[in-house]
């Protein structure tokens, strides 16, 4: 019997040896197919909304209706860790965000999207679509605007202006002086900039702004009507056109001639006399110093940041009406006079550069498209 033993302790080694290669395989083939399956989606472009007024489709629209059903954004990501999920269009890798009015919720939406595993963004472009008000000093309701500087207006110092001393021409003035701007009260050494100012892109604004200058822009009746009272603003009386300017975001709604002398005063500041402030917003400064983290841990790139804003309402009123009679018009029934305009604007020339970027990806994934010939 014990000469048996060998052969059948053979025998079974052989089989457990067997049974182990196989589970190890099978193994092995089940963790390739998770991989697989859990393998990130290459996104090829961001479109970043702010809001919707109630439905994704169907309804009225707010910024993100229009993109969700021209660029077909059709198969939806669930995302709690945001304010609105997701939705992806498969086939041409556009992936469309709803990040939240205000500062807070645009730069916490833009981080969950840049951590959560399931996309691959290091080689996504981000296009910041959604309306503004525009000084009609610079440009008429329904005009679309490139940025290149994005300029915070909540970071400041303040003293009610009942407060201040006589002198000076505001109560609002920046961190870290004692006065207002070039007030002899304020050091000769202005302090480096801590979220007050970003200089995104210029080059792929440019890029941008060629390729979208000549986009025809609708009008509307309702349109005409309030051009027609800025009798003393040339470039507020034109019909909707392509530009280029630059945005401030403050998460107070602001509105008046003096506020608006503010926002250019400001622009120029931080900007040391480089920026032209064109239009008024909330999100964008948070939204891109949430990208520059991205971009830091690897998982961005931020020289991809485009802000196209549209021009919904003027920041001031024409000298017909006071600030608190036109800002209570616009919050009337009738509702913002360009507002149509400006979300059909922000699809109009947006999309135009989503399908540059698409059409073109071979190219501009590794390549941005101002480097190319």
């Amino acid at each position: 019997m014990k000469y048996l033993l060998v052969p059948i302790t053979l025998l079974g080694l052989m089989f457990t040896l067997s049974s182990c290669s196989a589970v190890k395989t099978a193994t092995q083939n089940s963790a390739t197919q998770t991989i697989e399956e859990t393998k990130p989606i290459q996104v090829k472009v961001v479109v970043v909304n702010m809001f919707e007024i109630g439905e994704d489709s169907g309804d009225k629209a707010g910024e993100f209706q229009l993109w969700k059903e021209g660029q077909a954004l059709n198969t939806k990501y669930e995302f709690p860790q945001g304010f609105h999920d997701l939705y992806l269009n498969e086939e041409t890798g556009v992936l469309g965000m709803v990040t939240g009015m205000g500062t807070a919720r645009a730069t916490a939406a833009i981080m969950a999207l840049g951590l959560d595993p399931r996309f691959d963004l290091t080689q996504a472009y981000w296009l910041v679509a959604g309306i503004a008000g525009v000084d009609p000093h610079d440009a008429s309701i329904g005009s679309a605007v490139w940025a290149t500087w994005l300029v915070d207006g909540d970071l400041a110092h303040q003293i009610d202006a009942r407060e201040a001393p006589k002198d000076w021409a505001t109560g609002y003035f920046p961190l870290f002086s004692h006065g207002p701007y070039k007030d002899e009260t304020v050091s000769d050494t202005k302090h480096q900039p801590a979220g007050e100012v970003y200089k995104i892109n210029g080059e792929l604004a440019e890029w941008a702004y060629q390729l979208t200058k000549n986009t025809p822009l609708t009008d509307y009746p309702a349109m005409q009507k309030l051009r027609a009272k800025y009798v003393n603003y040339p470039k507020a009386q034109l019909p909707p056109f392509v530009l280029k300017g630059d945005h401030m975001a403050a998460s107070t709604f602001w509105h008046g001639k003096l506020l608006n002398e503010w926002a250019n005063s400001w622009t120029k500041f931080w900007s040391d006399d480089q920026a032209n402030f064109v239009t008024s917003g909330m999100e964008d400064t948070g939204s891109y110093q949430a990208l520059t983290y991205l971009d830091s841990a690897g998982k961005a790139d931020k020289n991809r940041f485009m802000v196209l804003r549209t021009a919904s309402n003027y920041s001031m009123p024409p000298d017909s009406l006071t600030a608190a009679e036109n800002l209570a018009m616009e919050s009337g029934e009738e509702g913002f006079a360009g507002m149509l305009s400006s979300l059909e604007s922000a699809y109009s020339v947006g999309s135009i550069v989503v399908d540059n970027i698409v059409a073109n990806w071979s190219v501009y994934k590794e390549t941005p498209p101002y480097q190319t010939k």
